[in-house]
């Protein structure tokens, strides 16, 4: 069994020979270093399990240290030891990523149990991660698929942020996958055992969504009869999933960024607050820093949801991965009817990759879904889709190379008008057919300034 390698930093060489000598006889593979930047060049080049350093070290503090090391290799266990202790730096390097801190001067067998903890908690989360990425290969947890470039990166990127605790903002248009990728970043975090759990914003109208989200008290309220916990309390140890954070109102953004900045809430008609454990995830369609200019969304919330900011793209700018969706869809179509497993033809598959997918993913699939219902034999023709699908003038008003055909919003109210008129301004069938909610149709309908006809 290959040794765990620990690499100390340590301005002081004597504590640095020491603690090496030490290591070593516990069977760690050790070396030491007493500078920030020889440190950074050493893991750069031979990848360590754990780092213990010193605080106040010359050119490059224990901070700075930890904090570029952290970047770098976010797997990298590490430990403090300082004889400059304070509260202030003890608290810091912890938020940095440290698994633990020891001050000077300590005992031999404190660094020998400290380490070995540190170390078991770093073979732990191995195993769990070996563990996670098995469960998603098998399709225990939803994953994302496409081997397209765009999607190979938003991959990468989610399993680079979902052991953190920090908030992220899921950005990208209707039928991208938003819900998707928060329930990914969800299940391969360290609160996977925790509750997922899921909001609409802009599906509930403000007083009910105060109360789902913060709880409220008996007679709070008209109807309230007995206690209630809002979901950030449900979902305590776990991940909220706020939907449609765009469409949240100017005073429910007061509440929540008060909950995200006290890590606290109040329920409707309480008095003392509740403290809370959510790691907090938003999604949202809306362009948030166009509704801070206008005063519709709050700047110092929108900064403290974007932590980490994930944009999605959508599925016409991805377009490697449509066949690749169209053989999970039609698998999943297939067996869930019962049927034998179907195959786009060929002239099926080109309208498939030529489309503009306005709707994305949610709509790549109702399509499928669609046709394996209404095709005969195992072969799924061009014949059984949607017309705008099969016509080159409406096929989605597609992108071209020489650019759209107007601007991204001309396109998409165009094509709004055409779905409406073709199942005559039956909005919840349009909103089926587009793959987004019905309320999303009226904000489009609103925002474009377009009339219901009488």
């Amino acid at each position: 069994m290959a040794k765990e390698k620990i690499l100390i930093v340590d301005d002081e060489r004597s504590m640095g020979e020491f603690l090496t000598l030490l290591l070593s006889k516990e069977g760690y593979r050790a070396r030491a270093t007493a500078s920030g930047r020889e440190a950074l060049a050493i893991l750069d080049e031979e990848p360590c399990q754990l780092m213990i350093t010193d605080l106040r070290m010359p050119e490059m503090s224990g901070l700075e240290l930890i904090r570029e090391a952290r970047r770098r290799f976010p797997e990298l266990g590490v430990v403090v030891i300082t004889a400059f202790a304070s509260l202030e730096s003890a608290v810091e390097a912890l938020r940095l990523g440290a698994a633990d801190y020891i001050t000077k001067p300590f005992h031999v067998d404190e660094i020998r149990t400290v380490v070995a903890k540190v170390m078991d908690g770093l073979a732990l989360r191995k195993e769990n991660r070996k563990l996670k990425a098995k469960l998603l290969e098998e399709g225990v947890v939803p994953k994302i698929i496409g081997s397209s470039p765009q999607t190979r990166e938003l991959l990468d990127l989610i399993e680079r942020v979902a052991p953190s605790d920090s908030t992220i903002l899921l950005t990208g248009e209707s039928g991208t996958g938003k819900e998707i990728v928060a329930q990914m970043i969800h299940q391969l975090s360290e609160r996977s055992t925790g509750e997922f759990v899921t909001v609409n914003c802009g599906a509930l109208p403000d007083t009910l969504l105060e109360s789902e989200l913060f709880g409220h008290t008996r007679g709070s309220f008209t109807g309230a009869v007995r206690d209630k916990d809002g979901l950030f309390k449900v979902a305590s140890g776990g991940t909220l999933f706020l939907d449609e954070i765009g469409d949240m109102s100017p005073a429910l953004q007061v509440k929540l960024l008060r909950a995200l900045q006290e890590r606290e809430i109040l329920p409707v008609g309480a008095t003392k607050p509740i403290k809370i454990d959510v790691r907090l995830i938003a999604a949202t369609n809306s362009d948030l820093e166009q509704k801070q200019k206008t005063g519709e969304f709050r700047s110092d919330l929108y900064y403290r949801l974007s932590v980490i900011p994930i944009h999605i793209k959508p599925l016409r700018e991805r377009k490697e991965d449509i066949l690749e969706l169209s053989e999970c869809f039609l698998s999943r179509a297939c067996r869930r009817h019962g049927l034998t497993l179907k195959m786009l033809s060929d002239e099926a598959a080109g309208l498939f990759r030529s489309y503009w997918w306005p709707g994305n993913v949610r709509e790549l699939e109702n399509t499928i879904e669609r046709a394996v219902i209404l095709s005969e034999g195992n072969t799924i023709e061009a014949s059984v889709l949607p017309g705008k699908i099969q016509s080159s003038e409406s096929a989605g008003f597609r992108l071209t190379a020489g650019g759209a055909q107007g601007t991204l919003e001309d396109v998409e109210r165009e094509y709004l008008l055409r779905v409406l008129d073709e199942t005559g301004w039956q909005k919840k069938r349009a909103s089926e057919i587009l793959g987004i909610d019905p309320s999303t149709i009226y904000r489009k309908l609103q925002r474009y300034g377009i009339e219901t006809p009488k």
